[in-house]
């Protein structure tokens, strides 16, 4: 059983009405005390399942009360005898559990993907350094140098950004991530191109070779890692763990459209293109899809029916396009131009 600890710091004369609401959510163990004359302290021991639904109250009173302030801690040991009842009821929570896609709350969610959706300069030097590799590895050929920069995964965050955002139906955030990621393909093809004037391009290359035409299955690819990458997020695992399978469907590609454009070979471009907008649109989907089966939705009740319509309307936009992309694989495969 997960918990979490989540202190509220609330004026006095408010304490009664916020504790006595608090009371009414379930929590594993409960501490009131008073930290000055005018304020209260309210510490609440929850199960993580437990904790958005906590936050989403106390984000609603925060924005009417003034001097109000929330924590929230993670809570790695929790030592207690369990009584006969509560262990039975652990149990069965474990049961219910495993049948349903965990994650930890939308804030904390949101906190964390708001930070990838905004250039910065660690994210661009990030950028750089993987695209400088990516870029040596297909001119050495080596698919060991080409993962090794994937590590990483500087791509990861802005694509999945785009999908929790058409979530929510939060259009800056949306334009935030889409700038972010278009600015990150525009530095790798940069950088791929500027190597072409120095190196010669890897056309015998087999790991350049496979970049500069795209299949089906490769959408069925991007579309798996593309639910392994929301499934990190939603868990908090660490990114670089499926962030190499995440980068390797989206830097390889950018980098050789950044090639093949500096040595003029439109064929293989074109097909590198395709290739990335196909990996891309299967992510964002894939994100899209992970993040309303696990039940992500505004707290306020003005903002649930944007929401409910942007998540209808990009779920059909991104797959109109796949479709469209499907399309034109496989017209382009019958003139042979990937």
């Amino acid at each position: 059983m997960e918990l979490q600890l989540i202190e509220v710091y609330v004026p006095e004369k408010y304490f009664h009405q916020i504790d006595t609401s608090l009371k009414e959510f379930p929590y594993v163990s409960y501490w009131t005390s008073l930290v000055t004359v005018d304020q209260a302290l309210i510490r609440v021991l929850v199960r993580t399942n437990d904790t958005e639904e906590i936050l989403n109250f106390l984000e609603n009173q925060a924005q009417i009360i003034d001097s109000f302030e929330v924590l929230l801690f993670p809570v790695h040991t929790y030592i207690k005898q369990l009584t006969e009842e509560e262990k039975q009821q652990r149990e069965k929570e474990t049961e219910e559990s495993a049948s349903e896609i965990q994650r930890i709350s939308r804030q904390e969610l949101l906190g964390t993907i708001k930070k990838s959706s905004h250039i910065t300069l660690n994210y661009t030097l990030m950028i750089i350094i993987a695209s400088i590799v990516v870029t040596i590895g297909f001119i050495q050929n080596s698919p060991a140098v080409i993962i090794g920069a994937m590590v990483i995964a500087p791509m990861l965050g802005p694509v999945i950004s785009i999908a929790f955002s058409s979530i929510l139906g939060d259009f800056t955030l949306l334009r935030s991530s889409s700038l972010t990621l278009s600015y990150a393909v525009a530095i790798v093809i940069a950088i791929s191109i500027g190597f072409t004037f120095f190196f010669p391009v890897p056309i015998e290359s087999s790991e350049f070779a496979s970049r500069t035409h795209v299949n089906l299955i490769d959408i069925v690819l991007a579309f798996v890692t593309g639910i392994a990458g929301a499934l990190s997020i939603l868990n908090r695992l660490p990114g670089s763990l499926v962030g190499v399978m995440v980068a390797v469907a989206l830097i390889p590609p950018n980098v050789v459209i950044g090639m093949s454009i500096g040595s003029a070979m439109w064929k293989e471009a074109f097909g590198s293109m395709l290739l990335l907008i196909g990996n891309i649109t299967s992510v964002i989907l894939a994100g899209i899809i992970v993040f309303s089966l696990s039940g992500i939705r505004p707290v306020k009740w003005s903002e649930v029916e944007k929401a409910r319509t942007s998540r209808k309307k990009s779920i059909l936009f991104v797959s109109l396009v796949i479709i469209m992309l499907i399309f034109v694989i496989l017209f382009s495969k019958k003139l042979d131009l990937v």
